[in-house]
């Protein structure tokens, strides 16, 4: 399905809203950023962001090109502005510029704005910064799903291929209609990191089904928002996620109900041989529904929680096996010093492990993605 007609308008005007509320991403744990379910909710947004509807004679006007970074003998710089003020109007056009196989880091400074674009960086384009204007004010936004692409992997509004990509304060989000569960075809990816050495720096994530297809690789996010449902977070890499928002958008459940209705992970591990497994430290989990912290998606499933607050969405076992008992023996699903009322572990899953520091300390850190190899400092 593609982004059309009155549907592209609607669009469009939800998620100006939605990247209007700033003041919302790192909110209490008990609200969900959510995407604005009318045209009305962007009411005041355009005289707060227009300086004060004073008409400009060139939308350009007022875009200062010094705020670029610069190009040194290791770096180059590509600017992208939909209105036109920079030698590019979409993402992907500036992609496609890009020598393959450079050394040399090419920074795609993207300014504020919504860019309804499908993008692709493929495995020849390598050393890729996409910089946006913030978490709130950047966003490269696509509609597709299962159904419309052929399939899940094929449905991100941004899929990465090439290695040593870095995202820094940006969005990526997939509107198509909120999935259900049981739901057939209606996965719909925000974005898919297969390509080796990835980082990100406050970036945003925004779905329901499979919002982030954690793919292959070593992944690092730092301040990142994801919001999803259904297993939001999927995949099979080897990623660390520091200080991270980890935001259900699963429907309520009434008190006293038994339904889970989501899950923050499904970790696609294959083989006791494979070092892949996500971490997520000092993170927080709030939002909406009742949802496990994990789901065997595949045998060898890995995954760990360590110093992450956990409000009372999450249910009390916390991990499910794929209704799969054989891989209660094979997954690796670890706790450590969480707090909040959904980290008690009294009634977890009977597989589910309690670290000690010994068996936690290898998952804390950049070391776990080999970081000292490849992470470089923000900057």
């Amino acid at each position: 399905m593609r982004l059309n007609g009155t549907y592209f308008t609607l669009i469009t005007a939800m998620i100006v809203a939605l990247l209007s509320l700033k003041s919302h991403l790192f909110c209490p744990m008990n609200t969900t950023l959510m995407i604005p379910s009318s045209i009305s909710s962007i009411k005041g947004f355009c005289s707060h962001h227009h300086h004060n509807n004073v008409p400009k004679v060139n939308i350009c006007d007022d875009f200062a090109r010094n705020i670029l970074p610069p190009a040194t003998n290791i770096s180059s710089t590509l600017c992208v502005d939909r209105n036109g003020c920079c030698n590019f109007t979409s993402v992907q056009s500036a992609i496609n510029v890009v020598n393959d196989s450079s050394q040399m880091r090419t920074i795609i400074w993207i300014n504020k704005g919504v860019y309804f674009e499908k993008v692709t960086i493929p495995k020849t384009k390598v050393n890729i910064t996409l910089q946006g204007q913030g978490m709130e004010s950047t966003a490269i936004v696509w509609n597709d799903t299962a159904n419309s692409s052929g399939g899940t992997f094929y449905s991100a509004s941004l899929s990465v291929f090439g290695a040593n990509f870095i995202a820094k304060n940006i969005s990526f989000m997939n509107v198509a209609p909120i999935a259900k569960p049981g739901d057939k075809g209606a996965q719909a990816v925000a974005i898919r990191v297969a390509g080796d050495q990835a980082a990100f720096w406050g970036c945003g994530f925004f779905g329901t089904q499979d919002t982030l297809h954690d793919d292959s690789g070593r992944h690092y996010f730092k301040e990142c928002y994801i919001q999803g449902s259904i297993d939001f977070i999927f995949g099979d890499a080897r990623s660390l996620y520091e200080n991270c928002q980890l935001i259900s958008m699963a429907s309520p459940v009434p008190a006293g109900l038994k339904l889970i209705n989501g899950a923050v992970t499904a970790h696609g591990r294959v083989s006791q041989d494979e070092n892949t497994g996500f971490s997520f430290v000092n993170c927080n989990i709030g939002g909406t529904g009742r949802i496990l912290l994990g789901r065997a998606w595949r045998p060898f499933s890995r995954v760990i929680f360590a110093f992450t607050s956990m409000t009372d969405i999450i249910s009390p076992e916390g991990w499910n096996d794929f209704n799969d008992p054989l891989r209660d023996q094979t997954v690796y699903y670890g706790e450590y010093k969480c707090s909040g009322a959904g980290a008690n572990q009294t009634l977890r899953a009977p597989y589910a492990l309690k670290l000690n520091d010994t068996q936690a300390a290898s998952f804390l850190n950049s070391s776990y993605v080999d970081g000292d190899q490849w992470l470089q400092p923000y900057s």
